[in-house]
């Protein structure tokens, strides 16, 4: 590493973060790393954050990828990271090139892999499995509706697609829990995934599909306004109503009201019973 000519400088590439084998890299001397760090908060042996700011899940991820070079953030970090599944614990997981087993550094646990390569990229900056990776690293970890979830919202939100899911399962054909998601994206690849706004809308085209009734059009304007489903040959529109949905009642009436004088019928199902009672998404289509 060249060019560093300041912890500031360093730190304002990394989230203010910074590690000591970097400044060992930038041919920095052990006397002048320790008066330029002597200040610092310590975020683990060797790494340092700036400033006094509460420390951010960010700051924390490049922590832990910074505590030894060519560290990846993983696992259910990576999940966290992506945005598609939620961070529900304090530990930040990373992967190293090796065949060791895991070990944990204080909030850090540290995984090895020797299948990394071509699995790694960046996202904010700091290194990270690839989407494909981190959905085939969760996937025997989580519950199977855990699981899919993972792999859908990885799809609608864009970070991959089912050709590059369906090429990275085939390259760790073998591997503990590759054979289920195959499968599963094998359904997706006919569903508009990425048209959906939300999971619900995702898991209603899974229980419309399922039950073989017509895939309608997906979040398309009918008379000006967007609609969930729309069976259009049937002017039939069918709104699934997230947690938000009263905060949202005139605009939602607003709409209804566009769609019922362009002569759709509108019906509307709240997201949870797409989850727990799918038969009344079914209901609604008939």
């Amino acid at each position: 590493m060249k060019h560093v000519r300041s912890v500031t400088d360093l730190a304002a590439r990394q989230e203010g973060v910074l590690s000591h084998w970097q400044l060992v890299a930038a041919a920095w001397s052990r006397g002048r790393i320790a008066h330029a760090t002597r200040d610092l908060r310590s975020l683990h042996d060797g790494v340092w954050l700036t400033g006094a700011a509460p420390v951010t899940d960010l700051q924390l991820w490049w922590a832990a990828t910074l505590t030894a070079p060519r560290t990846v953030l993983a696992d259910f970090s990576a999940g966290a990271c992506w945005e598609v599944r939620p961070l529900r614990t304090p530990m930040t997981a990373v992967v190293r090139q090796g065949a060791s087993g895991p070990r944990q550094h204080g909030t850090v646990r540290v995984r090895y892999s020797q299948t990394l390569a071509g699995d790694v990229t960046r996202r904010h900056g700091l290194l990270i499995t690839t989407p494909e990776r981190t959905v085939i690293d969760l996937w025997p970890h989580l519950a199977p509706r855990a699981a899919a979830r993972v792999l859908r919202e990885t799809i609608r939100l864009g970070h991959t697609d089912v050709s590059r899911m369906l090429v990275a399962l085939e390259r760790h054909r073998g591997r503990r829990g590759t054979a289920t998601p195959a499968a599963t994206v094998g359904v997706y690849a006919r569903l508009p995934l990425g048209r959906c706004r939300s999971d619900a809308e995702i898991e209603g085209l899974l229980v419309l599909d399922a039950a073989g009734v017509p895939l309608p059009e997906v979040n398309q304007k009918w008379a000006g306004e967007e609609a969930d489903f729309c069976w259009v040959a049937r002017r039939l529109i069918v709104e699934v109503d997230g947690p938000q949905w009263h905060l949202d009642a005139l605009e939602n009436a607003r709409k209804t009201r566009a769609w019922t004088r362009a002569g759709y019928e509108v019906r509307r199902i709240p997201s949870d019973d797409v989850y727990l009672q799918p038969e009344r998404l079914l209901a609604l289509t008939r």
